[in-house]
């Protein structure tokens, strides 16, 4: 995935490939046995980008230009799709759809003149291209199957990729209704894909917090478990770079050997039933917790060439009816780990016993992501926390078991010792930061 979206990126990017890594892609031909996918800004969110998202368009028959000249004349095109992400309607897809068919893909056909433009300066290709939406929040996540389905009508493809968001519904409502949300839609998804005859490929952006899937080496078997329907899964910094290489290979190639399955049916009105309890509390311990969060943020390093996301001063995010101010989510789940307090047990005092026997039945790996994340609790640094947080992990402790690992426990509280103490500048804090870091193998 090629991010457009917010950040500086190469535009010649298929043209270096090719010059910098020729054998390599000599063997493995870019645009069929390996793919780059273009992640474009939206223009109905990110106004001061939305020109962003023609000139990359306008990028791809360029791109195409020098597959040809690397490949011969029946090179495949290097890129044929591109990810619109925030996507709410089908007009938003289709926008882009028909953009690029008719004013990129299409140009060639126009006059100059006294030439076309493709007797000028040759012919675009490919004529028209895959627009994959990227459903971010609660309402559309359950509208999915509906977006894809109207996105569909008169084009006559063969297939649809779909992509669903894992961490940011996290950090908007919760882990577990995070987790009801995704397995929701692709329930309705699956059931889309029959009416339709159309096969609808999800892809799910997991990352390697358990919060945002925990989605690493030794985690990849209950993922795929977890979410059988889903054909692809993105692999995030923290897979790659944090664990040994061969485990990494292994993760990497059992992924592409497991068969796609059918999408696991849940009883929707349960599930939703409990999105809206533990998103409601969730909303009210992350306002409690804003605050000492964004202090954090600060000292967290950055990971990403990311330029600011919506507005000039930050990212708003609005919680049950209250407008917070959070960080993105690698520097939330940075800052909330470092503090001691794994963000997963946000929300869960709103469930109750009968609440946690359907969870367990139904995220199927409930437990076992509990425990990875209680392992980075710091009970120390409760004292210090709003009384809200303390009867959360007081409820969580009395349901899961908790192993807390004594070397994150004690860089936590050296974290919390630099915080009280009012450190200025931040050398301390973030080389504190980074060492608990290390001990998770992974920053947020």
């Amino acid at each position: 995935m090629w991010d457009y979206e917010g950040k500086e990126v190469d535009h010649f990017v298929v043209k270096k490939l090719f010059s910098r890594y020729e054998q390599f892609f000599r063997r493995r031909r870019l645009g069929m046995d390996l793919f780059l996918t273009l992640r474009v800004p939206n223009p109905r969110v990110e106004r001061a980008e939305a020109k962003v998202l023609l000139e990359t368009l306008e990028s791809i028959p360029r791109s195409y230009d020098a597959a040809r000249l690397f490949y011969g004349d029946e090179a495949p095109p290097p890129i044929f799709e591109v990810i619109l992400p925030m996507t709410t309607d089908a007009r938003e897809l289709n926008r882009v759809y028909y953009y690029y068919r008719e004013f990129v893909g299409g140009k060639e056909r126009q006059r100059c003149f006294d030439v076309s433009v493709g007797e000028w300066v040759g012919d675009f290709r490919p004529d028209r291209i895959n627009v994959i939406p990227l459903i971010e929040d609660r309402e559309h996540l359950l509208r999915a199957d509906q977006i894809v389905a109207e996105y569909l009508q008169e084009k006559g493809l063969e297939y649809q990729r779909v992509f669903l968001a894992r961490s940011d519904p996290a950090l908007n409502y919760g882990l577990v209704s995070a987790v009801l949300l995704a397995k929701v839609a692709l329930a309705r998804l699956g059931r889309q894909e029959k009416r339709l005859g159309v096969k609808i490929f999800p892809i799910l952006g997991v990352g390697s917090a358990p919060f945002r899937g925990n989605f690493v080496p030794a985690r990849v078997a209950e993922t795929l478990a977890e979410y059988p329907s889903v054909q692809t899964f993105t692999i995030q910094s923290a897979f790659k770079y944090d664990h040994e290489e061969e485990q990494v290979r292994a993760a990497i190639q059992h992924i592409n050997q497991t068969p796609r399955g059918e999408p696991q049916e849940v009883d929707e009105e349960r599930c939703l039933g409990i999105i809206e309890k533990v998103s409601a509390r969730y909303a009210e311990c992350v306002k409690a917790l804003a605050p000492l969060v964004n202090e954090v943020a600060r000292y967290v390093p950055p990971r990403r060439a990311r330029k600011l996301h919506i507005g000039l001063f930050g990212y708003s995010r609005r919680l049950d009816g209250h407008d917070v101010h959070l960080p993105r989510a690698i520097k939330f789940c940075a800052a909330m780990y470092s503090l001691g307090i794994p963000p997963e047990i946000l929300g869960l005092s709103a469930l109750d016993s009968s609440d946690l026997v359907f969870l367990r039945a139904t995220y199927r790996k409930l437990d076992r992501d509990m425990a990875d994340a209680l392992r980075y609790l710091n009970e120390d640094n409760l004292q210090y926390l709003p009384p809200l947080i303390r009867q959360e992990v007081k409820w969580v402790r009395e349901w899961f078991p908790c192993e807390p690992s004594e070397e994150h426990r004690e860089a936590t509280t050296r974290i919390m010792g630099a915080l009280r103490a009012g450190v200025e500048g931040n050398s301390t804090l973030t080389e504190e930061i980074v060492k608990a870091a290390s001990v998770r193998q992974f920053l947020g």
